[in-house]
């Protein structure tokens, strides 16, 4: 007789077949610590949006300094800062896109998606046309009056956005016990 042609082994086979898929469809579920840390903490590199922060940082990228040949600039460095922040959230997005959907998990997903795709057109046409200003040496005053148009639309609706989102990421972060130190 052929123990591989004999029942039990076929049922062992079909039960580590069936582990396996188990196990690896598991496997594609992130921990919850991986969870937190694309859906809430990524939020942490747009936590100056629509602030005179923000503007500042896009700002100061393009100041030589004429004792300091190093800090020669070449003229696009606000665009690129911009630009850099663009790749980078569109890159967060779709790693949230990618995130398992669950009832603990599904509101904060939205809510990280909604709050990108309320920060993200904004980076693409008013921060990218400050930061051209900011290369092409715009005056102080043109700067700061673009700033501040910015910071009147935006802030305060990406306040609520962003204020709303902590929320659920505090609770989901006490639900599993995440070592996790707010402000």
């Amino acid at each position: 007789m052929n123990p591989l042609t004999t029942k039990p082994f076929f049922r062992y086979s079909i039960f580590s077949l069936l582990a396996l898929g188990i196990f690896l469809l598991n496997s594609c579920a992130e921990t919850p610590d991986k969870f937190f840390g694309i859906a809430v903490l990524n939020t942490n590199t747009i936590t100056d949006f629509a602030t005179p922060r923000l503007a500042k940082h896009i700002s100061d990228s393009t100041i030589e300094y004429p004792d300091i040949p190093s800090s020669k600039k070449n003229g696009d460095e606000a665009v690129a800062y911009v630009g850099n922040q663009i790749l980078y959230m569109e890159k967060v997005v779709k790693d949230i896109k990618g995130l398992t959907e669950n009832s603990s998990t599904k509101d904060i997903i939205k809510e990280s998606l909604e709050l990108y795709a309320y920060v993200l057109p904004v980076y693409k046409n008013e921060y990218m046309a400050y930061a051209k200003l900011c290369d092409a040496k715009g005056s102080k005053e043109e700067k700061e009056a673009m700033a501040k148009q910015i910071e009147d639309k935006y802030a305060e609706a990406f306040e609520a956005k962003y204020s709303s989102l902590m929320e659920k990421g505090k609770a989901y972060a006490d639900e599993h016990n995440l070592n996790v130190k707010w402000d």
